[in-house]
């Protein structure tokens, strides 16, 4: 018996077939376009990302030489607070989807703002008000899309992030497809009420958003439907997490004080603080972990950092310094170290732990010494760097909380491949980094919580007992060296602030 993940991610869309013992059997991927409108906007095409996850299936089922029949349920993980409007009757998107990464909306954002400040909706929705955040993408849809927003009002127009839409397509589209999403998604809206796990009126009617087209909110595992018109016809679909929230699933990160952090298209540190909102004081966000059917909810701190993947690829596709990302280990390691030359990637602002939607990035410590090979390094070393801050964070946090401090790291994601930024990321932190034997982690979170809802596997504790260390890396430079090297890090950051200015 086989479980089927998608994953639909910022930059691809992948189908990965995993076995009941948690092992990749095959996989399918189709890269999507990157589209940059003017500077500041991120969209994608959603009827791409469609026809690509149908693709992708097929691939992945041909590769594994199975069919229909051997898969037990289907699971989806998603690239969170993209936004995509789509009609109702048709299944067009009347826009391209408004990516994550967006920043379009900081007008709206300061506006509300105003009154209030950033964290004006925090206590509901552990959230700061941010353009990164859906609720701000949707209005902005509504509002310069001619006639949207009343065909909203009307019902004629739905929303969702792209696990809605992905659902909504496999279950029949609008031949009756089911229109839903799950609280880790839904709780990156700043829509949705953490204590309740309901859209809120007042957060709605703040942002101008109509409750006609927001989907249902449901658990993180528990059949949602089943499939219509795919390769894999007629197969429960039975959960949806967001991706960080399915890689710390994946990562087994199942109770209060367990954590991860995925190096991505940016970073994310998610620490699970179990049935207890803890609200940050340190420009942490406050969100849902899982939800599994009927149990309580669990929730987690996260640190979300914007950009360190895509760092590399601005390395290789903006600059040229390298052709295919995987070339920026070699060109890191042809210098000793990073020649004083530090790279604050603030390309949409800063996000955790500072919130600093006026920084932009910067170079800095350039002299005629400085190559290509430092700027490299310290590309690299701005990823660590910046998920030191986010775990500083994460402790001040927490250690009122629980008295403890994070003792290890399991990380995952595309750069956990690199060893020299692991090994860096260890002497930053000043504790072990431990990389898992399956680094698919986020899809294989979408798969255990499918199983979980269709009986393949009985328990999170069955779950923890598949969890296998591959590479440790431990902390080989000392105290003294480790804070000279983030004091002049910290310097490099202040740097970037103020940037951009109120016209």
């Amino acid at each position: 018996m086989h479980i089927v993940a998608i994953d639909q991610g910022t930059t691809s869309t992948r189908a990965i077939i995993f076995d009941t013992k948690g092992k990749v059997v095959a996989i399918g991927q189709r890269e999507h376009a990157q589209i940059f409108p003017q500077s500041g906007w991120v969209e994608h095409d959603a009827a791409e990302i469609w026809t690509n996850t149908q693709t992708v299936i097929g691939e992945a089922i041909e590769t594994a030489g199975i069919d229909a029949s051997d898969v037990a349920a289907i699971g989806i993980t998603n690239q969170r607070e993209t936004v995509i409007v789509w009609d109702r009757t048709t299944g067009e998107p009347i826009h391209n989807a408004l990516v994550w990464q967006d920043t379009r909306t900081q007008p709206l954002i300061d506006k509300l703002a105003a009154d209030g400040g950033v964290r004006r909706f925090a206590d509901a929705t552990g959230l700061p008000l941010a353009t990164y955040f859906s609720a701000s993408k949707i209005a902005w849809i509504l509002d310069n899309v001619d006639g949207a927003r009343k065909r909203a009002e009307d019902g004629e127009l739905l929303f969702g992030t792209p696990d809605t839409w992905v659902l909504w397509n496999l279950t029949g589209g609008p031949k009756g497809g089911v229109h839903a999403t799950d609280v880790t998604n839904a709780s990156r809206t700043l829509l949705m009420d953490l204590r309740t796990l309901n859209w809120d009126d007042a957060l709605l009617e703040a942002f101008g958003v109509p409750r006609a087209m927001l989907p249902a909110i449901r658990s993180s595992s528990e059949t949602y439907g089943t499939t219509v018109g795919t390769a894999l016809d007629g197969i429960p679909i039975a959960s949806i997490l967001g991706d960080q929230q399915a890689a710390t699933f994946g990562q087994a990160a199942f109770d209060r004080g367990e954590s991860k952090n995925t190096y991505g298209t940016g970073n994310f540190l998610l620490v699970n603080t179990g049935e207890d909102i803890v609200e940050s004081k340190n420009g942490l966000i406050t969100t849902v972990a899982y939800r599994l059917g009927d149990d309580a909810p669990r929730y987690a701190l996260e640190g979300s950092i914007a950009v360190t993947g895509s760092l590399v690829q601005w390395l290789r596709d903006n600059l040229g310094l390298i052709s295919e990302s995987s070339e920026v280990e070699e060109l890191a390691l042809s210098v000793p170290d990073n020649g004083g030359v530090y790279v604050v990637p603030a390309f949409s602002g800063l996000f955790a732990p500072y919130w600093r939607p006026d920084a932009r990035g910067a170079i800095l410590g350039l002299t005629r010494f400085a190559n290509k090979g430092h700027i490299a390094r310290a590309a690299l070393e701005a990823v660590a760097f910046q998920t030191r801050e986010v775990l500083d964070a994460v402790i001040a946090d927490t250690d009122a909380k629980t008295g403890d401090a994070l003792k290890e790291l399991r990380v995952d994601g595309g750069m956990v491949g690199n060893t020299t930024l692991m090994q860096f990321q260890a002497d930053v932190l000043g504790i072990p980094v431990i990389r898992p034997a399956v680094i698919e982690t986020t899809a294989l979170g979408a798969a255990y919580a499918a199983g979980l809802a269709v009986g393949v596997w009985k328990d999170v504790d069955e779950l923890r007992s598949m969890w296998s260390e591959d590479e440790r890396w431990e902390p080989q430079i000392d105290d003294a060296e480790r804070e000279k090297r983030l004091a002049r890090w910290r310097k490099a950051v202040t740097r970037t602030f103020d940037w951009v200015e109120e016209d």
